[in-house]
């Protein structure tokens, strides 16, 4: 990730508390989406809500997703991209981030993700949120978007984002509510968090 990049981050989250960056990772795009495209169907689980919860919730979610347990090897540049995200981010923000964990996450046709926040209730290490579209010619009318709402008002939308490959969204877990609208065709991300102990 480009120095400009990071800073534009630093200044959007200093700001709004959220950012949003096209043409993010070049050099990790293709890496990222050949990763997606090895992964066995088997591989792919039904997400659940709420950490440790084993049942589904399909009128709050429906996607599937792939937790990544080698990221290093499996998408380095990646994983080496974020790690230096993560440590500007506490240079900025002294935030004390020590962990990221990351899942692809497949939306099929029909799926979707209804509002939430991606800090689990009663547990606060999640801190910053990040999200890596990997879709090739995405189309308005595809659907999908993520909607993100204002940081103190869950009612008013603050930003409708098309899931275009090779964008990435950063923004402040506990401060965000969010939700994916329905897919009108396969999409795929990379969604992650940068975590405190």
């Amino acid at each position: 990730m480009t120095n400009d990049k990071i800073e534009s981050i630093l200044a959007c989250l200093a700001d709004t508390g959220y950012a949003i960056v096209d043409n993010a990772l070049p050099a990790a795009f293709g890496q990222c989406q050949s990763a997606w495209q090895a992964l066995n169907e088997n591989q792919l689980t039904p997400a659940g809500v709420g950490r440790g919860q084993a049942a589904r919730i399909e009128q709050v979610r429906r996607d599937k997703i792939a937790w990544i347990t080698d990221a290093q090897a499996s998408i380095p540049l990646y994983w080496q991209s974020m790690e230096t995200l993560r440590l500007a981010v506490n240079k900025a923000f002294y935030l004390g981030l020590f962990d990221f964990e990351c899942h692809f996450s497949q939306y099929q046709k029909g799926d979707f993700y209804r509002k939430h926040l991606d800090a689990f209730r009663g547990q606060s290490n999640r801190r910053l949120s990040t999200i890596y579209y990997l879709n090739d010619h995405w189309q308005p009318g595809d659907g999908g978007e993520l909607v993100v709402y204002q940081r103190h008002n869950a009612e008013q939308v603050a930003e409708r984002v098309l899931p275009f490959g090779n964008r990435l969204v950063v923004f402040f877990s506990e401060e965000f509510e969010h939700e994916v609208l329905v897919a009108n065709r396969d999409r795929c991300a990379l969604t992650g968090w940068f975590r405190v102990r």
